[in-house]
């Protein structure tokens, strides 16, 4: 149950995202892409994105996730 809800957010993406626009994207802007939804996931947003889409988070909710990108991509050019 519990990779169920921890891949959640990839089901989430599939259903937003076209296939044709994903294949137009980069590789790292697929990886942004992802972390994006993931972290969506872990602030419970996935719901409100789902329903609404990205443009119904408020700023405080879409500066925090952009925050958290930063912050796991600085983290991972450190290697903590």
């Amino acid at each position: 149950m519990k990779k169920e809800s921890e891949n959640r957010w990839e089901l989430v993406m599939n259903k937003m995202i076209d296939s044709k626009q994903w294949e137009r994207k980069t590789p790292d802007q697929q990886k942004n892409e992802r972390l994006k939804f993931e972290i969506a996931q872990e602030l419970g947003l996935l719901d409100k994105v789902e329903h609404l889409g990205w443009k119904g988070l408020t700023a405080r909710e879409t500066g925090r996730i952009g925050g958290l990108m930063n912050q796991k991509k600085k983290e991972k050019r450190n290697g903590e």
